[in-house]
Order: C-alpha cells, then structure tokens, then sequence
C-alpha cells in the first residue's frame, strides 16, 4: 500500500482519443479559405482562360478562293525549306540558304529587306526584317515573327517551315497597306537547341536590340509550327492542369500568352474568331508552364514587350516533332492556310489597317 496517486494512463491505452473541438474561430477561418481559393479560381478563369468570340465547331466548310490560294503559297514555300534546302542550323549550309530564301521571297513581295546579322560560334547568322512604315502611331510597332532554322538531323516542315511560309503569305499580302502602326516581318535565326532561351537565339538578340533603341513593340506575334491537326479523340495533350480545361482532340489552332501579355491574348482571339474557319483555343498562362514559352515571344517577354505564339502545340500533338519524319507530306496545308487567313484580320486589327 502506498499514499501516492496512481499515474496517468495516456487516453490512446485506455482505448479512447481525443475528441477535436470545431470552434466557430476555425469553421469562420475555413470558410474564409474556401471562399479566397474561389474567388482565386474565378479570377484565374476569368483572366487566364475565358476567352472573348466562340471558338467555331462543327464541320469545316470548303476551302475559299483566297484560302486555296494561301494553301497552295504555304505548300511551295515549304517544301522549299523544308524539302529541297532541308536541315537548317548554323552548323549546316541549310541555315544560310534559308535566309536567303527568305530574303529573296521578301522582295518578290516589293519589301527592302534588312538584316540583322551577328555571330555564334564565328559563324554569321542573321534576322531577316520587312517593314512597312506606319502612319499616325508609327512609334508603336506590331511584330509578325517567326524562325527559319530547324532542329539537328530534322528537315523542319511543321517546326517551323510552316511557321515561316505563314509569315510570309502575311507579309505578300499586307505589303501594300497603310498601317497606323508599323509593322515589321521577322524571320529568325536560332530559335532550336543549342540557342533556345540563350544570347545567341535570333529573337533574343533582336528583342534586346529594340529596347536599346527605346522601340515600343505593342505586339509582338510568334507563329510556331502551325500545320498538324487532327480529329482523332485523344489527339491533344497538354501539362498539368491544363487538360481538364481545354479539349482532348487537336483539331484548333492555339493562341498561347503569358499573364501580363493577356489583354493582347484577347484581343488576338476576338479578331481571329471574326473571321477564321478552324477552330481555336487560348490562354494567357503563367510563363513556368511547360510549353508556354517555348518559340520567340519569350525573348519579346523578356524585354517587357507583350507577345503571344500561335501554334498547333508542337510536341503535345504533332508525333513527328523534332524527329526525320517532320517531311511537307505531314503537314495540313488546307487547315494551315484557313489560320493564315484567320491571321491577316488580326495583323490587320493590330496595325490599324483599315
């Protein structure tokens, strides 16, 4: 026998737990949550995701005069790229040749092309620029861009002789307008690996350049591989989240921004849903995301300029991307050339065409 109190059997030995006490603090703190992450959720929706115009849907209609003509200039100039030049880095005799070729299309089309010419590895590269003098608010100037190089070992149809042949058909058949703002045609060198995101990335240098000269780009216009479409179910990947917002066949073309670049997002898409016969989806995402910087509006982002990239995903939906099999026979020349029409409007609305 002792006098001492028995010791304390922990609740978990006796069988029993605690039991939480749910104050009105905690239930008043969690609503609070709940409704900043749906306010957050709206906002992002909102912001980032919901886009003016409607996307257009059901079955394509034939093709227009215009659009059999665009289709038929994008094919010959693909598969003069990406066919009889072929490879196109600064390690290979490609790359040269493509700008020339760029060059020369420029001046069929009445322009007075410049380069911008600077060296890599003591090899000359250059940006390839047609300009059309604008009129009231000539200070501002809205970029149409695109780059005429190719990944190691791949003829580059879709990625990015696609892209290219766009930029100019957009710029043999504005060549002749009066725009309020000017309005430049760029074809860039070194966009591909080793240069992507570096110094030596065309659109870098030439980005870098226009804020050293204190130039106000109010748009800038990245075409990135716009040629493959397809109306299988599954077709379309995307990197998390993005899937459960956007549709799984890849049958539209994208328009892809970041988050400070989102009212040019939508204003691009409004002016391209007036007017397109494909469909089309957009987003002004966060930069970190795979796949939203990937082509030249990055090296624009860099530099404070506003820019997007239109694009058929690349990676997420062409099974040819940066592979031997990137041939002109992949490419939807009828589908690409309905974009590049849908495109003139918005290069149009950009520069003040009227």
């Amino acid at each position: 026998m002792t006098d001492e109190a028995p010791a304390k059997v922990p609740a978990v030995a006796r069988g029993r737990f605690p039991i939480p006490v749910v104050t009105r603090a905690g239930i008043v703190r969690l609503a609070c949550l709940l409704l900043v992450l749906a306010v957050l959720s709206l906002w992002a929706w909102g912001c980032m995701i919901r886009m003016p115009g409607k996307s257009r849907s059901g079955p394509l209609p034939p093709l227009t005069p215009r659009e059999e003509e665009i289709a038929a200039s994008l094919r010959r100039d693909v598969q003069e790229l990406a066919g009889r030049i072929g490879i196109r880095t600064v390690f290979d005799p490609g790359l040269a040749a493509a700008a020339d070729y760029v060059e020369r299309r420029f001046r069929e089309a009445g322009f007075a092309p410049r380069r911008q010419v600077f060296e890599v590895d003591r090899r000359t590269c250059a940006n390839l620029e047609a300009e059309i003098p604008g009129g009231p608010a000539a200070g501002e100037i809205v970029v149409v861009g695109a780059h005429y190089d190719s990944v190691f070992g791949c003829p580059g149809a879709n990625d990015n002789a696609t892209g290219v042949a766009g930029l100019l058909a957009l710029a043999r058949v504005l060549a002749g307008s009066r725009p309020d703002r000017t309005l430049r045609f760029l074809a860039f060198a070194n966009e591909e690996p080793p240069f992507f995101q570096t110094r030596h990335m065309g659109s870098r240098v030439y980005a870098r350049a226009c804020r050293e000269r204190g130039e106000k780009i109010a748009a800038m216009i990245s075409l990135e591989t716009i040629g493959y479409f397809s109306d299988e179910p599954g077709s379309q990947k995307y990197p998390p989240p993005l899937g459960f917002f956007y549709p799984s066949t890849g049958d539209f073309i994208a328009f892809v921004g970041n988050v400070p670049s989102r009212d040019l997002v939508r204003r691009v898409v409004a002016a391209f849903r007036e007017r397109a016969t494909v469909p089309s989806e957009a987003g002004a995402l966060p930069s970190f995301l795979p796949g939203v910087g990937w082509s030249d509006h990055w090296a624009f982002w860099k530099e404070g300029y506003p820019a997007l990239m239109v694009t058929d995903t690349a990676p997420f939906r062409y099974p040819h991307y940066h592979t031997t099999r990137d041939t002109p026979d992949r490419v939807d020349f009828g589908r690409c050339a309905r974009v590049v029409a849908g495109l003139e409007g918005v290069v149009r609305d950009l520069a003040g065409i009227r």
